[in-house]
C-alpha cells in the first residue's frame, strides 16, 4: 500500500486497521507496560551493569537520544582525527557497544547538568568519593580511592573528579575514627563559575566546544594550584577525562591562550584544519548513491495512484484477519 498510494491513503488504511484491532492492541499495550523493568548492577570488577525491557515509545525516546548523543561524540572524535594521523584514528575508534556506552554516559550527565529534579535536593544526585589528601596531591602516593559503595577508583579519576565538585574535609585519628568534618564548600565558587562559562562559553579542548563543561584546574588545587579563573579552564566530561587519565596536556601561556598537548607531547594545533569539500559535491553524492544501489530520478516519490476513490472498508476486509468479526463496525 506504501508504494502504491498516497500517504493520506496509507494514513487512513493504518487508522483504520488500529479501531478494528482496537481491543487486542490495548491488552498487548498492558502486557508491555507490566514487563517494563530496569536492572542496574555492579560486577565483580566494579563495572557497572544495566539490563533492562522498555516501552516501544519509552525505548524509541531513548534510542533517539542515544544516536543524537553518539553524533554529538563523532562530531568531536572527527573534528580531533583531523589533527591526528589516519592510523592513530583508526586504532582509537570506539566499537559500537563502546560508543553506546559513552552516549549513555553523556546522556546521564546532560540530564543531571539541566537540574533533572529542580525542586529537590542537591544532594540526593550527587556521586560520593573518597580520596585521601595525599593521594589528591599525588597519585602515586599510597591511600584510598573509592566511591561511597567501596568500589576503587584510579587515584587520577578523583583528581579529576575533585577538579570541580563540592568538597567536605574529614580528619581521623590513627585507628581511622573521625575527629572532625569540616563544612561543605565549592571548589568552584558560583561567582567564578559564571565567569569562567562567560569567558569560555564551552569545552576548550581543541575542536570541541560543547557548552556542557567542567571546571578544570590547569594546575590541581591539591598541589597548591589556586581557584582562579586564570588557573581554570572548562572542559567536556570525554576531554576533562582525557587530560586527567589518558595523558593529555594543557598549559596556559602568559598571554592568556591555552597550549594542548598529545600524550607523546605533540601539539595539538587550536583550530584542527577543515573537513575537505569534494570539487563537484553532486556527482560525489551520486557516486555515493550508486554505490549504495540507489537509483534516484524525477519520478522516485511518485506513487502510483491513479486517482481513483479509496474504499478502505474494502481494503481493511483484505488486509486484517479480524475484519469479518468486527463488520458491523466497518468505517
Amino acid at each position: 500500500m506504501g508504494r502504491g498510494g498516497t500517504a493520506a491513503q496509507v494514513e487512513r488504511i493504518v487508522r483504520g486497521w488500529r479501531r478494528v484491532d482496537r481491543q487486542a492492541e490495548a491488552k498487548e499495550s498492558a502486557r508491555r507496560h507490566a514487563s517494563r523493568a530496569l536492572h542496574v548492577y555492579e560486577d565483580e570488577d566494579g563495572t557497572v551493569v544495566v539490563r533492562g525491557r522498555l516501552a516501544p515509545e519509552v525505548g524509541a525516546v531513548l534510542l533517539q537520544a542515544l544516536a543524537a548523543a553518539r553524533e554529538t561524540l563523532y562530531q568531536q572524535r572527527r573534528r580531533e582525527e583531523t589533527a591526528t594521523s589516519p592510523t592513530d584514528a583508526a586504532a582509537d575508534t570506539p566499537t559500537r557497544a563502546q560508543q553506546q556506552a559513552d552516549a549513555l554516559a553523556l546522556l546521564a550527565e546532560t540530564a543531571l547538568h539541566h537540574r533533572l529534579d529542580p525542586g529537590g535536593p542537591g544532594e540526593r544526585y550527587q556521586v560520593v568519593v573518597h580520596v585521601d589528601a595525599p593521594v589528591l596531591a599525588d597519585p602515586d602516593q599510597p591511600g584510598q580511592s573509592v566511591l561511597a559503595g567501596g568500589t576503587r577508583v584510579p587515584a587520577e579519576t578523583s583528581r579529576r573528579l575533585a577538579c570541580d565538585a563540592s568538597r567536605v574535609v574529614m580528619r581521623h585519628d590513627e585507628d581511622g575514627r573521625i575527629v572532625e568534618i569540616g563544612a561543605r564548600t565549592r571548589t568552584i565558587p558560583p561567582a567564578l563559575r559564571r565567569a569562567l562559562h562567560h569567558r569560555d562559553r564551552g569545552c576548550r579542548f581543541p575542536g570541541c566546544g560543547r557548552p556542557v563543561a567542567q571546571g578544570h584546574h590547569i594546575r590541581h588545587w591539591a598541589q597548591g594550584g589556586p581557584t582562579t579563573l586564570s588557573n581554570l579552564a572548562l572542559l567536556c566530561r570525554w576531554h576533562h577525562g582525557a587530560v586527567h587519565e589518558e595523558g593529555y596536556q594543557v598549559e596556559r601561556l602568559p598571554d592568556g591562550t591555552l597550549r594542548f598537548r598529545r600524550p607523546d607531547g605533540r601539539l595539538l594545533p587550536d583550530v584542527p584544519p577543515p573537513v575537505a569539500v569534494p570539487a563537484d559535491p553532486v556527482q560525489a553524492l551520486q557516486a555515493r548513491h550508486d554505490t549504495q544501489g540507489l537509483r534516484l530520478h524525477p519520478r522516485t516519490a511518485c506513487p502510483q495512484w491513479l486517482g481513483e476513490r479509496l474504499d478502505l472498508g474494502w481494503a481493511i476486509d483484505i488486509l486484517h484477519p479480524l475484519a469479518t468479526q468486527a463488520a458491523g463496525s466497518r468505517p
